[in-house]
């Protein structure tokens, strides 16, 4: 019988409903059901219903705000509704929470002009409207207060230089061609220990900072930046502006003060549009007169120091005590309403837990979803779930759970379509998540990478030698227009995209659920402890 012959008996029998086990690398492939959950994604969608609720009605979600708790309560809701028990699962304490109430910023002379920007998270708030001139500031150390004594009071401090914009001639969209999905998919060149590089090409030069030196330079500059606040605030200043990377309108704005509450706020802190920040600054450096207007009000919450995780599950039967887990973060950043970074990984993962559910599939394993908060903090949510089930990654001390993990899967990486998935190492599941990815080579995916990716989720689990994974998706505006962005808004998902993703990660969490054996892991890593705080003592 030809392949094709027998493809399509095989595809004959799982559309008449027959159960149909396909062995493929050693792996059992239910079609049928395979099948049944594409339809359901694709005919019967609610992808989208998730994602105006995450963004238009509760974003941004800031980890702390009242958006963000609002958020949590709606998906536990929207749970609850499709029959799969759900809750909010506190962690802590992560700090204090902050949302924007009101933002007006213009310029009043020499012409009147609107201006485009987005107040930094963790600022403080302006004494009602307020008019001052602008004056550049530069400070580097604190030698330099001296400088500035007795010059800021009533001043806007432009903290940026003048940046020129390069004039784009490439689209800010863009998928994967097959040559850089091959390049993916292409194992890195090994590094020697220090970060030199074996063979040609090597760096040659002096080692990287160590984790520790590392982190000493991060404290010394976070010191540095916070006796500058408080000098900036002692001397009388209204606003600090800096201008923001990007252009064209689009203002990538993320934290510019602590979210500890043992910390002092500083002033009030904008990111402006880089072509509104420019004019100011020539005017500026032509000293031609400039004043401001400003109007920026921010709100702190200190009443309840700790956040939560949106945890919700579907009870296994035969290994009910084992678990399958998959999840994104729930938390963005506030200039838009976070749909990129993350709601888009939020409705996916609810959706393919809303697939699994609508088509009452009997599933050994429990599936444990998790929608995280804290991320763009550092993945203090997911890292303290996993501190708190599965092992603590400075001592890996680990915990009873740990061993009934089956695997972890994450989404977080903006609208594009799924192409493939990350091993982050493992190559064990190589041949695994090769055969699960065959029956969506017609949807874009089938690249299997050796590569670790980072910045996300599924590092909390690797750390403590779980088996956590990340899809490999299209980059889209990702990078140049949405993440961490004023732009980051619902009218930037791509619908079909996330229809292709939800049916994904829905198949990869049903195979594990089913598969006889658990995902394979990579040998247990080493304790990562703690570094020494600065001054402690034994």
């Amino acid at each position: 019988m030809s392949r094709r012959t027998l493809t399509r008996a095989l595809l004959s029998l799982a559309l008449a409903g027959v159960p149909l086990w396909l062995l493929a690398a050693g792996e059992k492939l239910d079609l049928s059901v395979i099948h049944r959950i594409k339809s359901e994604a694709f005919e019967n969608s609610k992808v989208m219903d998730h994602m105006f609720y995450l963004t238009d009605v509760h974003g941004p979600r800031l980890t702390g705000s009242p958006a963000y708790k609002g958020a949590a309560d709606w998906v536990v809701e929207r749970m609850t509704e499709y029959g799969v028990a759900a809750k909010e699962e506190k962690w802590g304490p992560f700090g204090r929470g902050w949302a924007s109430k009101h933002f007006e910023a213009h310029m009043i002379d020499p012409q009147y002009q609107p201006l485009i920007g987005v107040p930094q998270a963790w600022t403080g708030s302006t004494d009602g409207t307020v008019t001052g001139e602008p004056i550049f500031v530069t400070i580097r150390t604190e030698a330099d207060f001296e400088k500035y004594k007795g010059k800021l009071r009533g001043k806007v401090l432009m903290m940026s230089e003048l940046r020129p914009l390069p004039f784009r001639t490439d689209a800010l969209g863009h998928r994967y061609t097959a040559e850089e999905l091959a390049q993916e998919a292409t194992a890195p060149l090994p590094r020697a220990p220090f970060g030199f590089r074996i063979g040609p090409g090597g760096n040659g030069g002096q080692p990287p900072a160590t984790p520790e030196e590392a982190r000493q330079r991060r404290e010394s500059q976070r010191r540095l930046q916070e006796r500058i606040g408080e000098f900036l605030k002692q001397e009388g200043a209204l606003v600090q502006v800096s201008s923001a990377r990007g252009d064209g309108g689009t203002v990538f704005a993320q934290s510019g003060g602590p979210y500890d509450p043992k910390r002092p706020v500083g002033i009030a802190s904008v990111a402006l549009d880089s072509e509104h920040y420019n004019r100011i600054a020539r005017l500026v450096e032509h000293k031609i007169p400039v004043k401001l207007q400003f109007n920026i009000q921010n709100e702190l919450y200190e009443d309840n120091l700790d956040s939560v995780n949106v945890i919700a599950e579907i009870p296994g039967t035969r290994k009910r005590d084992e678990i399958v887990m998959l999840g994104a973060h729930l938390d963005s950043w506030h200039g838009g309403t976070g749909a990129t970074d993350n709601a888009a990984g939020s409705a996916v993962v609810m959706e393919a837990v809303r697939i699994l559910k609508s088509l009452n599939l009997v599933m050994d394993r429990t599936v444990r979803m998790a929608l995280w908060s804290g991320e763009e903090e550092g993945l203090l949510g997911s890292r303290a779930y996993v501190k708190e089930h599965f092992g603590d990654r400075e001592t890996m001390k680990l915990g009873a759970e740990h061993a009934k993990l089956a695997g972890y899967f994450n989404y977080d990486n903006g609208t594009g379509k799924i192409r493939g998935i990350y091993l982050q190492g493992n190559d064990m599941a190589r041949p695994i998540f090769e055969s699960w990815l065959e029956p969506f080579h017609d949807l874009g995916a089938s690249v299997v990478s050796i590569r670790n990716t980072g910045g996300t989720d599924h590092q909390s689990f690797d750390a403590v030698g779980l088996p956590g994974f990340q899809f490999i998706q299209d980059p889209m505006e990702y990078e140049t227009r949405t993440h961490h962005s004023n732009m980051d808004v619902y009218d930037h998902i791509q619908p079909g995209d996330l229809m292709q993703a939800a049916a994904i990660m829905a198949s990869f969490v049903y195979n594990t659920a089913m598969r006889e054996e658990m995902l394979p892991r990579k040998p247990l890593p080493k304790p990562q402890p703690a570094p020494r705080r600065p001054g402690a003592t034994d």
